[in-house]
C-alpha cells in the first residue's frame, strides 16, 4: 500500500494569526482526527499543546514543515460545531483564534509552552542504540529526571534539539512531560467491600459475629452498620462508614487485616448533584403562563429567536422549567446562560428539583479538576449518554462540547456581566448564544423584566418574536414606589448617616413585622474618597488616574483598578494638616453605620468583597432565605433574578449616582437596576414596598421606574440613540490604544485616527481620554468608530484589519498597543 502523507492545520493557543501546518508522522496516520490536541514545536525551543483543525495532503511549497511530536487525546476534545463557533467569534469580534481558544478551552487541556522531558516509563536501559548524544541526556535524566529544553541544548552541546527530541520519542528512550503529568487529577475515595469468603458463605460471616461479639465490640458495630448500609445497594465509602458506626480508622483497619473487609479505591465526580423531587408535568401555569407559553411555542414555529418581556416576579422560570422539559424528552441539550454566578444558587437548586442528575453547572469558581470533569461529561454526551443535559452557567458556559443544542434560554439577558472586557475575545454572551444556537438549529429565549433597547427594538422590527407576561405570578401587585427627597431631608436635617427618616421608618416598621429588607448601593468599600478639608488633596492610586477606596475591614486604601494597597496617611500628604475626612460611602458603611442604628437584626453585606471564596454567594442566600439574616446590603449582586418570599422593602440608597455617569447607556442601565432591585420586594404575599433616594425626584427615569414603565422609558432612550447616531440604529467599534508614555500616546493616537479617518471619514471620533485615563501605568485613549446598519460590516473590519497593521508598521509606535471592541456595552 502506498504511504500516504498528511499535513495537519493545528490552533496554537497563541495572539497570533491563523492556522500552523505541521506534517503527522507516518506511525498517527490512524491516530490523529480533528478536534485533538497534539504537542507540536513552536520557534527554536518552545513546544506547545495545539488542536487539530483541519488534515489533508497539501504540502506547503514556501517553507519545510516540521512533523507533529505526539496526539494527546484518543477522542476529541473539541467538535467542528465548536470550531466553527470559534472563527465566528474570531472573525466578528475582531480576535485572533488562538486567543478564542485560550479563553474555550479549561486550563488543564491547554498544556504548557517551555515543555520538559523525562525518560519513559518502560525504558529499560538499554544504551546499546543510542548515539553520543543521546546518551549523555539519558544520563542527565537519570541524576536529574527531567530536563527543559534549555537544559537539554546545554547538556546536548547542540541548539536545535527536537531533531534529538523526535528520535529519542521514536525510540521509546523519553516522553514529553505533559504525557506524565496531565493536570487533570481524577478525585478518588475508598470504599469498603465484604471480601468474597464472606460475602458468599453466611456460615462464615455467622463464626464472625460470634467472635467479634466476645472480643471486639466496636467491630462488630462497624460490621453492623455496613450490613445495614449495603440493603440500600449503594456502595459505601469508608468516611462514611466509620461516621456512622462512630468508630475509629484504627479499628476498621483491624477488620481489613482478620479478611473480613476489602478496601477499593475508586473515582468518584468532584461534582454536586441531587435527584430529582417532582416532574416538569406537575407545574400548573396562570392564565396569563399559559397564554405567554402557547405564543412562546408557536413563536418558535416562525423564528428562531424570542424575547419573552416579563415582569418581575411574574413566573418566567416556570415557563423556561417546561420548555427545557419538552426538548431534553427530545434528547437533546439545553444551555441556561445567567449573567452572575450569584444567581445560578438558587436556580440550580430550581431546576435540580425537576431535572436531577441531569443539571451540571459551569463557572469560573470552579478548580481547573471540576471544569474539566465539566467538560468531560458534555463532550461525552455524543457517545456515553451524559447526564449532563442542561447547563447552566455564566458566559463562559458557551464555550462547553455541545454536541445537539435544542434550547439556548439567556435570562437577564439585558446584562453587561454577559459582555467580555478583557482579555480578547472581546465577545457579548447574548449574541454569541444566538449564532451558537443557529449553528445547532436550535431555538434561543432571550428573558427579562426591561430588556436591552437594542434587543427590544429589534423584537418590535419583527427581527425577533415577541411575547409579553405582564402580571405577577398569583396577581400580586407591582410593589408601591415611594421617594425620599434627599435635598428636604438634609435641609430639614432628618438625614440619619445616609438613611432618610423615611426609609428609616419604613425599615423599622418591616422588621417589627418580622419582614426582610435589602438595601441596594452600587458602591462597595467604606468610603468613596478620602479628602483633606483643607487643601481639597485626595490620595490617588500611583497607577491607575483615580481617588482610592477606604475599606474599614482591612483597614487600607485600595485601588479598584489594579489592586494597589496603602496605609491612611496621619497627615494630609500635600499640607501636613491632620484635617482629613471621608466622603461617600459604599456598602461596607451602609453595613457599619446600620449596625449602629439598628443594632438588633442581623446584617449582612453581598458585594465582591465577601464572595471572593467559592461558596459565599450561596452561603448568604442560602442563610437569606432561611431567614438567619433579617437585612442583606449589596451592590447590583442583589438587584436581578434572586427570589426571596419574605422580602417586604427594598431600599435604594443613591439613585444619583447611576443616573450621572457619563455614557449614552446610563438613563437605560439606571432604570434596569432600579427596575430589577424593586423586583426583589413582594414576591409573595402581600404587596411589597421600595424606597428611592434622590436629590432629583422629578427626574424622567424615575418617573418612570414609579410608573413601572419600560415602554415610556424605552421610548425617550431610543429617539435619542437616533439622533445620536447609537445602537441599534448604527453598529460601534471601540478602539482602545495603550502606552506607558503618555506623550508617544497621544502623537500614536492622533497618528493612528489620521489612518482611520483616510478610510472612515466623519464615521470616526477622538482620540480621547476615557474616564479612567491610565490603568495599571499604561496611558490610555479612545477611538470610536460609528458604523451605519446599511455598511457592509465584513469590508469595515476588513479594512480596519488593514489600517491597524499599517498603523503598526510605523517604527516611531511599536510600542503602541492597539485594542479592537466589536459592540463594547
Amino acid at each position: 500500500m502506498e504511504r500516504q502523507t498528511l499535513f495537519a492545520e493545528v490552533l496554537l493557543p497563541l495572539p497570533v494569526k491563523g492556522l500552523y501546518t505541521y506534517r503527522v508522522p507516518f506511525e498517527l496516520n490512524e491516530t490523529v482526527r480533528n478536534g485533538q490536541r497534539v504537542v507540536v514545536q513552536f520557534g527554536k525551543k518552545k513546544i506547545y499543546t495545539g488542536i487539530v483543525f483541519n488534515i489533508h495532503e497539501n504540502p506547503p511549497k514556501s517553507y519545510q514543515v516540521k512533523y507533529i511530536l505526539s496526539v494527546l487525546d484518543l477522542y476529541p476534545v473539541v467538535n467542528e460545531i465548536q470550531m466553527e463557533f470559534w472563527r465566528w467569534i474570531s472573525e466578528y469580534y475582531m480576535s485572533s483564534m488562538g486567543e478564542v481558544m485560550n479563553t474555550a478551552l479549561p486550563s488543564s487541556l491547554k498544556l504548557a509552552s517551555e515543555t520538559k522531558i523525562a525518560l519513559h516509563p518502560a525504558y529499560d536501559g538499554d544504551i546499546s542504540n543510542l548515539n553520543e548524544k543521546e546518551l549523555f541526556v539519558t544520563e542527565a535524566l537519570h541524576s536529574q529526571q527531567r530536563l527543559t529544553l534549555t537544559e537539554l541544548s546545554d547538556v546536548a552541546g547542540i541548539q536545535k534539539v527536537i531533531p534529538l527530541i523526535k528520535t529519542m520519542l521514536e525510540k521509546k528512550v523519553i516522553v514529553l512531560e505533559e504525557e506524565l503529568t496531565d493536570p487533570y487529577k481524577p478525585k478518588k475515595e475508598s470504599f469498603v467491600y465484604l471480601t468474597k469468603t464472606y460475602r458468599e458463605n453466611e456460615e462464615s460471616l455467622k463464626d464472625v459475629f460470634d467472635e467479634l461479639e466476645k472480643r471486639a465490640f466496636k467491630q462488630l458495630k462497624i460490621l453492623m452498620t455496613f450490613l445495614n448500609l449495603s440493603q440500600q445497594n449503594v456502595d459505601i465509602s469508608r468516611p462514611e462508614l466509620i461516621k456512622k458506626s462512630g468508630a475509629t480508622h484504627s479499628q476498621l483497619n483491624a477488620l481489613v487485616e482478620k479478611g473480613v473487609f476489602e478496601i477499593q479505591e475508586k473515582e468518584v465526580s468532584r461534582l454536586e448533584s441531587g435527584e430529582a423531587k417532582a416532574s416538569a408535568d406537575d407545574i400548573t401555569f396562570t392564565e396569563k403562563q399559559q397564554i405567554a407559553y402557547d405564543e412562546i411555542k408557536k413563536g418558535f414555529q416562525e423564528k428562531n429567536t424570542l424575547l419573552l418581556h416579563g415582569v418581575t416576579s411574574s413566573g418566567k422560570t416556570e415557563i423556561y422549567i417546561k420548555l427545557i422539559n419538552e426538548v431534553i424528552r427530545e434528547g437533546k441539550q439545553v444551555l441556561y446562560l445567567l449573567p452572575e454566578i450569584a444567581l445560578t444558587t438558587q436556580i440550580i437548586n430550581r431546576l435540580r428539583r425537576y431535572f436531577g442528575e441531569q443539571v451540571g453547572v459551569y463557572h469560573s469558581r470552579y478548580s481547573k479538576n471540576e471544569k474539566v470533569e465539566i467538560w468531560s461529561k458534555v463532550n461525552e454526551g455524543n457517545e456515553n449518554n451524559s447526564k449532563f443535559q442542561i447547563i447552566i452557567g455564566p458566559r463562559s458556559a458557551l464555550f462547553l462540547p455541545f454536541s445537539d443544542l435544542g434550547l439556548v434560554i439567556v435570562d437577564e439577558e439585558q446584562d453587561q456581566s454577559f459582555k467580555q472586557f478583557d482579555p480578547a475575545p472581546r465577545y457579548h454572551a447574548r449574541d454569541s448564544a444566538i449564532y451558537l444556537a443557529g449553528l445547532h438549529q436550535a431555538k434561543t429565549l432571550l428573558g427579562s423584566a426591561t430588556p436591552a433597547l437594542e434587543s427590544y427594538y429589534n423584537a418590535k422590527e419583527g427581527k425577533y418574536h415577541f411575547v409579553e407576561l405582564t402580571e405577577r405570578f398569583g396577581g400580586i401587585k407591582m410593589p408601591e414606589i415611594i421617594l425620599a427627597d434627599i435635598r428636604r431631608e438634609t435641609r430639614h436635617k432628618t438625614m440619619k448617616s445616609h438613611f432618610s427618616s423615611l426609609l428609616m421608618d419604613h425599615m423599622k416598621e418591616s422588621l417589627d413585622n418580622h419582614k426582610q429588607l435589602i438595601l441596594f448601593q452600587n458602591r462597595r468599600g467604606f468610603s468613596l474618597r478620602l479628602e483633606c478639608n483643607i487643601c481639597g488633596h485626595i490620595p490617588q492610586c500611583k497607577n491607575c488616574d483615580v481617588t482610592l477606596i477606604y475599606h474599614k475591614y482591612s483597614n487600607h486604601l485600595r485601588c479598584h483598578y489594579c489592586g494597589w494597597t496603602t496605609r491612611i496617611p496621619e497627615l494630609c500628604p500635600s499640607c501636613n494638616n491632620n484635617s482629613l475626612f471621608m466622603k461617600g460611602f459604599g456598602t461596607e458603611k451602609v453595613e457599619d453605620d446600620l449596625a449602629i442604628l439598628l443594632p438588633d437584626p442581623v446584617i449582612k453585606r453581598m458585594d465582591l468583597d465577601t464572595t471572593r471564596k467559592k461558596h459565599a454567594y450561596q452561603q448568604i442566600i442560602t442563610d437569606f432565605e432561611q431567614r438567619k439574616i433579617d437585612i442583606l446590603v449589596g451592590t447590583q449582586m442583589v438587584t436581578k433574578g434572586l427570589d426571596f418570599d419574605n422580602v417586604e422593602l427594598v431600599g435604594i440608597l443613591n439613585a444619583d449616582n447611576m443616573l450621572s455617569y457619563p455614557d449614552f447607556r446610563s438613563q437605560e442601565r439606571s432604570f434596569q437596576l432600579m427596575a430589577q432591585v424593586s423586583g426583589r420586594a413582594g414576591r409573595k404575599g402581600k404587596r411589597g414596598k421600595v424606597i428611592i433616594q434622590t436629590f432629583n425626584p422629578q427626574h424622567p427615569i424615575i418617573l418612570d421606574v414609579i410608573n413601572h414603565d419600560y415602554v415610556s422609558m424605552y421610548k425617550s432612550q431610543i429617539q435619542e440613540r437616533a439622533r445620536y447616531k447609537y445602537p441599534p440604529f448604527y453598529r460601534l467599534i471601540m478602539i482602545r490604544l495603550k502606552h506607558k508614555e503618555n506623550r508617544l500616546l497621544n502623537e500614536g493616537a492622533s497618528a493612528f485616527a489620521d489612518i482611520l479617518r483616510a478610510s472612515f471619514g466623519q464615521r470616526v471620533l477622538g482620540p480621547e481620554y476615557p474616564i479612567v485615563s491610565r490603568i495599571k501605568n499604561q496611558y490610555i485613549k479612545t477611538v470610536l468608530i460609528k458604523l451605519e446598519r446599511t455598511a457592509s460590516l465584513k469590508m469595515m473590519k476588513t479594512t480596519l484589519h488593514e489600517k491597524v497593521e499599517e498603523f503598526e508598521k510605523i517604527r516611531d509606535f511599536k510600542g503602541v498597543r492597539v485594542i479592537l471592541d466589536v459592540d463594547p456595552v
